[in-house]
């Protein structure tokens, strides 16, 4: 059976249902074939047009009408095929923690980001992973997290903002920009954490790098923050503001006053807490950010045209 443009359902051998009754109709009944044909005589006859006449809710042939496309089903799942990977990937990596302790904790010495490993006065201290680690661990730290918390905060953020960014860069592009943010975070560590000897862990820098990335188009009209949009992917590819131009929109200024307190706050009560020894990063979520916000041009393949980029709509 299936659903009719109108609400109406087709069933099996011409059988038609409205929306508070059954009526089959069987091919091989000549009185319904009857009823259709004074039906149509009568609205020809009511509506004074012979000629002419309105669509009838019944069909004059139940046999030989085709029944009406249904109509296409919503996706259940509307991220976007690079961000999906992505957060499924970082899931997977999580599973780490089912490793016996030592197992796990030799994982995140050698692929969390180590500031004391670049420390060129090392005499008696080594890390595991050897030269190689001080290389790849600039990228890979961003896919460890702590916990499920830590996951959901980050993915939290990435719904929206990760997905209008994946949208507009596609896959390639995307998967380099999340790389080249979370290098642009490490070293913003590295600069503020020299001697550290904890791992940093988690993908925030990388997160903060599409927040800031995608405020340069997401204020625009018919963007995804506007109050007028389009579908997912037209909203993506609005035209995108210059740097100069995004820094003087209010909407944009607002955002940075919002996203920089919020993170030194969050920065400096975690310091003065000092829960379990952890604190937040919040050196590589700026690095990340201002990785994001300068260098979007670059991985931008929608064709900056500033008279196209109107402002957001108020």
């Amino acid at each position: 059976m299936s659903l009719g443009a109108t609400g109406q359902t087709i069933g099996e051998e011409g059988a038609f249902s409205g929306p508070f009754l059954h009526l089959p109709v069987p091919p091989e009944t000549p009185i319904c074939l009857l009823i259709c044909l004074l039906a149509r005589l009568g609205e020809r006859r009511l509506s004074g047009h012979p000629r002419e006449s309105r669509a009838l809710d019944f069909p004059l042939d139940p046999v030989n009408t085709p029944p009406e496309p249904a109509a296409p089903r919503e996706p259940i799942l509307t991220l976007p095929r690079a961000l999906t990977v992505y957060v499924v990937l970082i899931a997977i990596i999580h599973l780490r923690v089912l490793l016996p302790p030592e197992w796990e904790e030799w994982t995140v010495d050698v692929f969390g980001f180590i500031p004391k490993r670049y420390d060129s006065t090392l005499v008696d201290l080594t890390f595991p992973g050897g030269e190689g680690a001080k290389v790849w661990s600039f990228v890979t730290y961003s896919l460890l997290h702590a916990n499920l918390s830590h996951i959901g905060f980050n993915v939290l953020w990435l719904l929206p903002f990760g997905s209008a960014l994946a949208r507009r860069f596609g896959g390639l592009r995307f998967y380099v920009f999340m790389a080249v943010t979370a290098v642009a975070g490490a070293l913003a560590h590295l600069v503020t954490h020299e001697h550290a000897v904890a791992p940093m862990i988690g993908a925030s820098a990388s997160v903060s790098g599409t927040m800031a990335a995608a405020i340069r188009f997401a204020f625009v009209q018919g963007s995804f923050l506007s109050f007028s949009r389009g579908d997912a992917d037209a909203a993506a590819r609005v035209p995108a503001l210059s740097l100069l131009r995004a820094l003087r929109n209010p909407r944009v200024q607002a955002f940075l006053v919002v996203w920089f307190g919020v993170n030194i706050i969050f920065g400096v009560a975690s310091i003065a807490i000092g829960a379990d020894g952890a604190s937040v990063a919040w050196q590589a979520h700026i690095g990340g950010f201002f990785a994001g916000l300068i260098l979007f041009s670059l991985f931008d393949p929608v064709p900056h045209r500033e008279a196209d980029a109107a402002p957001a709509a108020h």
